[in-house]
């Protein structure tokens, strides 16, 4: 499937498999060390999940969004479910799990606002053939798949070797980084790691756009149509096989810095969804990303489409 295609009035169809979670964030001065403890400043919750988050970003960048996944039958369960179809988001193809806790991540906010996290993902752990059945479904007529490393890989797996069976674009955000058969990141036309996962995956420390660079040329030798290393303030690099670039990060002020890589990804999705070239599509991701730093918390930080075509008209 070419990255770019004709311009579409419609709204782009886009089916999120993934993590669905409840993030319980503690913002403190500093990490402690072992044995200590520190003070901390506040404490919240918050719905997110690297799949729900980027389900949310695309439905508020625009898409029509299904959703497919597992939730507990627990207090946060139903909460998370809420928020998502508060947000216009189609959650038919959630399940309620009666024997799983809901995923939660537990999320340590230092005084430079970077996140810490341990995930605990529960009921996302037990996806099975039933919301691989449920993507499948969800898939006609979609213009895009979005898949992370929240729920069981071989259900992710399958669900983009279908997708690329029907032509649907697999956008693929590959964290938290695990061991992947052979040939697995071929399955993604577009791969979003940040230089953590992109090191994984590739064996590359990423300190710079040089060596993002050289990390997203090693994706690209994987069979990854599209490799875009995210670097944070350092901004994002792309590459392709024939075009490559680096693409600024915003001058934002930082709240914190959770989500912004689901913000990214939803922005990329979305703009490649609706026809945008590929350096366009990475700018619109990352302006999206840019936006979810100035606020905190995860779904409600992720920006309107109004906000994000403002930043970029005033760059």
């Amino acid at each position: 499937m070419a990255i770019s295609k004709n311009h579409q009035t419609a709204a782009p169809k886009i089916v999120v498999l993934g993590g669905i979670n409840m993030d319980l964030i503690g913002v403190t001065p500093r990490l402690p060390a072992q044995g200590e403890t520190v003070i901390g400043e506040r404490f919240y919750t918050t719905p997110g999940g690297k799949g729900a988050n980027q389900a949310v970003a695309a439905a508020k960048l625009g898409a029509s969004v299904k959703m497919v996944g597992r939730v507990g039958a627990d207090a946060f369960g139903p909460t998370m479910l809420d928020d998502l179809r508060r947000h216009g988001i189609d959650v038919g193809g959630v399940a309620v799990d009666p024997h799983n806790p809901s995923g939660i991540a537990i999320i340590l906010l230092d005084a430079d606002r970077q996140n810490h996290i341990v995930a605990i993902y529960g009921a996302n752990t037990a996806c099975d053939g039933a919301q691989l059945e449920a993507v499948k479904a969800a898939l006609d007529g979609a213009d895009a798949l979005m898949l992370q490393l929240e729920i069981p890989a071989d259900v992710s797996l399958a669900a983009a070797e279908h997708a690329k069976a029907l032509g649907v674009r697999v956008v693929w955000d590959p964290a938290p980084a695990l061991d992947l058969p052979d040939g697995a990141l071929a399955l993604a036309e577009v791969l979003t790691p940040n230089q953590t996962e992109a090191a994984f995956f590739t064996g590359v420390e990423v300190t710079d756009a040089g060596s993002a660079k050289a990390a997203a040329e090693a994706l690209l030798a994987q069979g990854v149509k599209v490799a875009t290393v995210k670097m944070g303030e350092q901004g994002v690099y792309y590459a392709s096989q024939t075009e490559s670039g680096h693409v600024p990060a915003f001058g934002v002020e930082v709240t914190d810095t959770v989500a912004a890589g689901d913000a990214f990804g939803a922005g990329l999705c979305v703009a490649l969804a609706e026809g945008k070239s590929l350096v366009e599509s990475v700018r619109f991701g990352a302006a999206a990303g840019a936006l979810a730093v100035t606020r905190p918390g995860a779904q409600e930080a992720m920006p309107a489409r109004h906000e994000v075509e403002k930043l970029l008209d005033s760059s």
